[in-house]
């Protein structure tokens, strides 16, 4: 991708109102756009991104035998009535009417939708385990849409949904997606703890929350310093300093960013739909039922609080926009012939590049906007560099090194840092 086609360009100031550092450098380095509270645009860079984040929770869940699917957003009242949700959730959903005063929900969650969808075709056991999920954009009326991307009233998740014949069998799987979530966020360069929470709206089991510790984050958890168990506030009885009633190490109390949650509904909602299956000797029975989401986006933005420093992002290379920023910092002659060569040569060898070919920019602004961006790694083409036949080559988590690589070498380079 030419840096001179990309839309848009980066602003050198944040947002008035923009207190978290996502918010600041994301809108600042042209990846996400405000419609309104709580609602964001994913421009092309953030797109790239949330791209590699998908495909990697994604590659995850095809691990656990889930299966891929995509569901509606506009949900009928009738569903949402069978589980009395329609009234008891009523705080957290939009919803609307249609020309013939039909009632609707815009989809905060698809458990309903995922029950009614199964009910459909299953008749007994041999039908089951079911275990389908989808990538699809969520609405919640928050009444607080801050901290930039983090929390939004419309926001892209992960939602995945089991249904099983046994408690156990359930139980069994509620583990497997549990370490399959925490494959998924060590990949994607994110610490998680563990933590014991409520349900909220959604069950009145404890849930399985998975934590980022974040000075941005609008939880509040205790963490032990021994067995790195965690406990939110809302159902945790304790306090800093106490003893951690798994381990006895001693509780610290931290602030984090909640990235996923996983749901244990047992038999509940789908008694409630009459989502029942024929068992081996004939009996009818309901069948164990669990959620497990990942709010994508707001990975994005958590990824953002932990990778980056007071020049800008620091992209994890697994889910950078682009491997290398190219950047051409002289406008003579051979200088753009060696950048553009190279550039042609990265897109032969499927070497995701961002080539900053602007010629209406100095050296410092195109330095400035490359740390902002923050893709790992930088090849800059100068005349002083092409004179030692070499590209200067520094990654943007080493504020300090740059160096020197022979041009007939960069590719070899490349492949040595497991970008090529």
């Amino acid at each position: 991708m030419k840096q001179s086609k990309l839309f848009p360009k980066t602003k050198k100031e944040a947002p008035r109102d923009a207190m978290a550092v996502n918010h600041k450098l994301l809108v600042r380095g042209g990846f996400i756009n405000q419609l309104m509270a709580g609602s964001w645009t994913l421009l092309p860079l953030g797109w790239r991104v949330v791209c590699k984040i998908t495909q990697i929770i994604r590659e995850e869940m095809n691990s656990i035998s889930a299966q891929e699917v995509l569901m509606p957003l506009m949900h009928p009242k009738e569903i949402w009535n069978e589980t009395g949700r329609w009234d008891s959730a009523a705080e957290v959903m939009y919803k609307l009417k249609d020309s013939r005063e039909k009632e609707f929900a815009l989809s905060f969650t698809h458990e309903e939708i995922v029950l009614d969808l199964v009910r459909k075709y299953l008749q007994s056991y041999v039908d089951l385990p079911i275990k389908i999920y989808h990538f699809s954009t969520k609405f919640r009326n928050e009444p607080r849409a801050t901290s930039g991307i983090l929390r939004g009233r419309e926001f892209l998740m992960k939602d995945l949904y089991s249904l099983h014949a046994t408690k156990e069998d359930f139980l069994k799987y509620y583990e497997e997606v549990s370490e399959a979530y925490l494959r998924a966020f060590s990949r994607l360069g994110l610490k998680i703890i563990l933590t014991e929470a409520a349900g909220g709206v959604f069950t009145q089991n404890r849930t399985r929350e998975f934590q980022v510790v974040a000075s941005v984050g609008e939880d509040t958890i205790y963490v032990c310093n021994k067995c790195n168990a965690g406990f939110n506030k809302e159902i945790f009885k304790g306090k800093h300093g106490d003893q951690c009633p798994k381990c006895k190490g001693i509780l610290e109390e931290r602030r984090a960013i909640e990235v996923g949650n996983i749901f244990p509904f047992d038999t509940y909602y789908s008694e409630k739909m009459g989502v029942y299956f024929t068992d081996k000797a004939g009996a009818k029975k309901p069948v164990w039922f669990g959620s497990y989401g990942i709010g994508i986006t707001r990975v994005l933005g958590a990824i953002v609080e932990i990778f980056h420093d007071e020049k800008g992002i620091i992209w994890p290379k697994q889910v950078s926009p682009f491997a290398v920023h190219l950047i051409q910092i002289e406008n003579t002659k051979k200088v753009k012939t060696a950048s553009e060569k190279l550039y042609k040569e990265f897109i032969k060898q499927n070497i995701e590049v961002l080539y900053d070919d602007r010629i209406d920019k100095t050296a410092g602004e195109k330095f400035m906007d490359a740390d902002l961006i923050g893709v790992p790694l930088r090849i800059v083409v100068s005349e002083r560099s092409l004179a030692k036949n070499s590209f200067e080559l520094k990654q943007r988590s080493d504020n300090q090194k740059t160096e020197l690589v022979k041009t007939v070498k960069i590719l070899a380079k490349l492949k040595s840092l497991k970008i090529l």
